[in-house]
């Protein structure tokens, strides 16, 4: 009994003891647990900050010219909307500040104020405000740059600020030099700016002004222009690597606006694009190699071109486009007379550069310099000569180039009756006898407008199948015949 008491109490004892070990032992492993996981929150958030891209600085226009109009609107309607959309349009996690100038007092140079600090990330912030200025100053470019550099400089961060004005420096400062000299003092930035209204003679400060800021200056004359360059202007951050490829595009020896996009060469996996706005466009292309699209936005009737470039580390590139294009002028006939074709003309990749439909009339097809494959496909006709295939036409810059083809072609007349005159329906094969092919087939119907049944076709020699349908069905024909160049055949069945 005292043996077993004794066991029991050592048992009882020991289990305790097991007990209190592992309690003590999850205890600590649910702090360490807690611990991890806080840690794990850390890192998570430091990483997500981390990730958080430069802050957007805006700078507005509220001068008093933003009243005037474009389209039936004021450049103020229009500009809030379409920063509205811009902005809406941004990542949830962007830093968006706003510097409005000339909108409170109209004659002072010094009327420029933050709307919203650079910390802030609410959208409705930005677009609110905006849509409630009122435009009535001057346009103090100069100070209101100024005033967004100090902020940058005393805050150490980077940003890229976009500055969208309707004119040009109202208040004796220069743009260009202060942006010079702030890039040269070492401030992180990358400033572009949006001329909205513009006239071409007011846009060189503004053009110096955003080369000397590393970015780009974006002419807009309408809404449309306005939103594509605020695009484009937001996605070309100061975050984004310096472009390594450049694409000038030009039209008789003047620059001219183009779309330019790159895409890994042989697919479309797009990997960066840009617009020249009759300057150079700039894209960032990683070693490898690219197929560059490059398409005309104005001055040319040339649908665009592409070239193929190869990258290598720490390479850069820059390409000319002329789209000094010359006119090949197609004309098709049939049997000398003017006749409907499609036309095509194909480069050197085998891509389709221009088509047209002649419609019996000469056409005209403006595409870049160079040599092409060009087809016709008359219309309407039928047989194996209906297309038609010119390789190496040469097209010269500035030059029209003629070039026609004409197609042969006879008439076949097929008409199937009885004895005593009446219609009878049936079906009509036409199968080219050296081609070896089945080229064209038809119904006679009943009708007089269709019966005999009219065939345009390619000269050569058919062999024609006729078949009744209806309540004469059954009985079979066939015979061969011969088309010549101009030449109507008739043919008559009767049973």
């Amino acid at each position: 009994m005292l043996i077993l008491k004794r066991n029991n109490l050592t048992r009882s004892h020991f289990t305790f003891k097991r007990f209190i070990y592992f309690l003590l032992n999850f205890l600590k492993m649910k702090r360490l647990v807690i611990l991890f996981s806080l840690f794990g929150f850390v890192i998570q958030t430091y990483s997500q900050e981390q990730k958080a891209p430069s802050p957007i600085l805006f700078i507005y226009d509220a001068s008093g010219s933003m009243w005037g109009q474009l389209d039936g609107k004021t450049k103020k309607e229009i500009a809030s909307e379409v920063m509205s959309t811009t902005v809406n349009n941004l990542p949830e996690n962007q830093h968006v500040g706003l510097i409005a100038y000339g909108h409170r007092t109209k004659g002072d140079c010094d009327d420029i104020e933050y709307m919203a600090d650079i910390t802030n990330t609410s959208k409705s912030k930005i677009t609110e405000t905006v849509k409630t200025i009122n435009p009535l100053g001057k346009t103090p470019l100069a100070r209101s740059v100024t005033l967004a550099i100090n902020s940058l400089k005393e805050n150490n961060v980077k940003a890229t600020i976009i500055l969208v004005t309707d004119g040009i420096e109202s208040c004796d400062g220069n743009l260009c030099d202060i942006v010079a000299q702030a890039k040269a003092s070492g401030i992180d930035f990358k400033l572009h700016i949006v001329g909205f209204g513009l006239k071409e003679n007011e846009t060189e400060q503004l053009k110096c002004a955003a080369d000397a800021g590393g970015g780009k200056y974006y002419d807009a004359s309408n809404a449309s222009a306005l939103g594509e360059g605020l695009t484009e202007a937001t996605s070309a951050t100061v975050d984004k690597p310096e472009g390594n490829f450049s694409i000038y595009a030009t039209k008789n020896g003047e620059p001219v606006d183009a779309w330019v996009k790159a895409t890994e060469a042989g697919t479309n996996e797009a990997v960066d694009g840009s617009r020249t706005y009759r300057d150079s466009a700039w894209v960032h292309l990683p070693p490898g190699k690219y197929d560059i699209a490059i398409r005309p936005l104005e001055g040319s009737d040339i649908p665009g071109t592409s070239i193929t470039v190869e990258i290598k580390e720490g390479e850069t590139k820059h390409e000319t486009i002329s789209f000094d294009g010359g006119t090949l002028e197609v004309t098709a006939t049939n049997n000398g007379e003017g006749w409907d074709a499609v036309v095509k003309m194909f480069d050197s990749n085998g891509k389709v550069a221009s088509n047209t439909r002649t419609y019996g009339r000469s056409k005209t097809m403006e595409v870049p310099a160079g040599k092409y494959k060009v087809t016709f496909q008359g219309l309407v006709m039928k047989g194996i000569n209906t297309y038609f295939e010119i390789d190496n036409v040469e097209v010269k810059s500035n030059t029209t180039t003629p070039i026609t083809h004409n197609f042969d072609t006879g008439k076949v007349m097929v008409g199937v009756q009885t004895s005593s005159g009446e219609l009878i329906d049936a079906t009509v094969n036409f199968h080219e006898v050296d081609a070896n092919k089945n080229v064209a087939a038809s119904r006679t119907y009943t009708s007089s407008s269709s019966n005999p049944r009219e065939f345009l076709l390619s000269t050569g020699t058919y062999k024609v199948k006729v078949v009744t349908l209806g309540v004469h069905k059954g009985k079979t024909e066939t015979f061969t015949i011969e088309v010549k160049k101009g030449e109507t055949v008739t043919k008559t069945i009767t049973y």
